[in-house]
């Protein structure tokens, strides 16, 4: 079922939405390589060290960009999240042309200041990243948040974080995985 503002979009940005929504699952090759890094955030957000915070999130999002095969994003961590009247931000994705695509993402709530939890930073990571690979690994036009946006999310979660994946289960078959492009490592 579609969020509420699909009806507010254009029939392009509908197709992309659709398709998006289809697709609700990443598949991460080598997943299990790369939680040694997870481990390093979560060491990282316990020693409240923005410079260790800083350089774990970048490793982390280096090596699910080359395993998927896509182009590297800049990312960096700051202190407290921006807040407003609408709330606070966790992280942003922006792309200009002729740039590399950025991820800010904040280690800190506004009223405490205390660190953000590390799933609820991991997960703020995985959003971000999440977007960047709905341009360059999944070719979108656009990423709009889908259910589809949401599981795959999800999905990159539990390829790193395997105990919130629960008991195995047998794999999945159809289109609802997405692989690295043909060529791509």
């Amino acid at each position: 079922m579609p969020f509420p503002y699909y009806d507010r979009l254009c029939a392009r940005d509908k197709a992309i939405y659709r398709r998006s929504d289809e697709l609700t699952r990443i598949e991460l090759p080598a997943s299990e390589a790369l939680q040694p890094l997870v481990d390093g955030l979560r060491r990282a957000l316990e020693l409240e060290e923005p410079s260790a915070v800083g350089l774990a999130a970048r490793e982390l999002a280096r090596g699910i960009t080359e395993r998927l095969g896509i182009a590297a994003v800049e990312l960096s961590v700051l202190p407290v999240r921006p807040s407003s009247s609408w709330g606070e931000l966790h992280g942003l994705y922006t792309r200009e042309p002729g740039r590399s695509a950025r991820i800010q993402l904040w280690m800190r709530t506004v009223r405490h200041k205390r660190v953000v939890a590390f799933r609820t930073f991991l997960r703020t990571l995985l959003h971000e990243v999440g977007h960047h690979v709905d341009y360059e690994h999944l070719r979108l036009a656009d990423s709009f948040h889908t259910e589809g946006f949401f599981k795959r999310e999800s999905s990159l979660f539990k390829q790193l974080v395997p105990e919130a994946a629960g008991p195995p289960r047998r794999a999945a078959t159809g289109q609802d995985s997405v692989s690295p492009r043909p060529g791509r490592k």
